[in-house]
């Protein structure tokens, strides 16, 4: 993409911090800024050993734009996509119901722009992800922020089978998109409740290591700290401390030990063999 094309740039590959430009944001939608997306997204103008049509409307010259599935005997015919001779005039509308201010509500229009789009299909590939990205594009207009920590479209990747349920059923059915919104409102609040738990267990973490700063601390403990606070998966006993430390039992044990006189563990309640350790916290 061009330098001030970019929807987004995100800023860290652990953490779903994405810092937008503004003025590209308020940027009129347009055809040629559709496209430069497109040839962006297959540099090579191939999508896999497939050539197709980089930057331009699809031409359905090899045949009806359809989304299939299954073995050649049995395909299914998942959606068929409107003819490519309709798509200049059916995107001119798009492009200016995109940029019209007619004060929609904000999440209703980045709904109903992704679902427009897609069933559009106007791009030989891709077209999922660009209609994301308008969703994303209309999200962030709305937010009027430059940055933002949650990701539908990544909530969407997640969610990717009753996706692809629900965009079906809307278009072979009558066209209520009621359904489709729920779900797409759904799913944009599961995107944020995502963001709200990472978030706070980014936020717990901090806390956790200044609480307890002044502590000197070998790799052992810390590694095996900071397991417990990402979410440790079952109970941590003295033999899943050695083999994930890969350390003796013995010094195990020292580095529980320690741990537990400086009140940064506890036990757990239940005792014996089956003795577990916990954040005091």
């Amino acid at each position: 993409m061009k330098s001030g094309e970019n929807l987004y740039i995100r800023q860290s590959a652990d953490w779903p911090n994405w810092r937008y430009d503004l003025a590209a944001l308020a940027a009129p939608m347009a055809q040629e800024r559709l496209c430069g997306w497109h040839a962006a997204l297959f540099p090579t103008g191939y999508s896999g050993l497939s050539r197709i049509r980089t930057g331009s409307w699809r031409d359905d010259a090899a045949g009806p734009m359809r989304v299939v599935s299954g073995a050649m005997s049995r395909r299914r015919v998942h959606f068929e996509a409107p003819p490519a001779d309709r798509l200049a005039n059916e995107m001119q509308r798009f492009i200016a119901w995109l940029n019209d201010g007619s004060g929609d509500p904000a999440l209703i229009k980045a709904g109903l722009g992704h679902l427009w789009f897609v069933t559009l299909h106007p791009f030989d590939d891709g077209n999922g992800r660009i209609a994301r990205a308008i969703g994303d594009l209309l999200l962030a207009r709305a937010d009027g922020s430059p940055q933002r920590f949650y990701s539908l479209s990544a909530q969407i990747q997640r969610e990717r089978k009753a996706y692809y349920d629900i965009l079906e059923k809307t278009q072979k059915g009558s066209m209520d998109v009621t359904e489709w919104l729920a779900w797409f409102l759904n799913a944009l609040l599961r995107a944020v409740e995502q963001a709200q738990h990472a978030l706070d267990t980014v936020l717990g973490k901090a806390i956790f290591w200044q609480r307890w700063a002044a502590i000197p601390l070998n790799e052992r403990q810390v590694k095996l700290l900071n397991r417990l606070l990402d979410g440790f998966d079952g109970k941590l006993t003295s033999s899943k401390w050695a083999a994930i430390a890969k350390c003796s039992p013995d010094t195990a044990l020292r580095d529980i030990n320690d741990l537990l006189a400086r009140g940064v563990l506890r036990k757990s309640e239940a005792g014996g063999r089956s003795t577990s350790y916990e954040l005091s916290d």
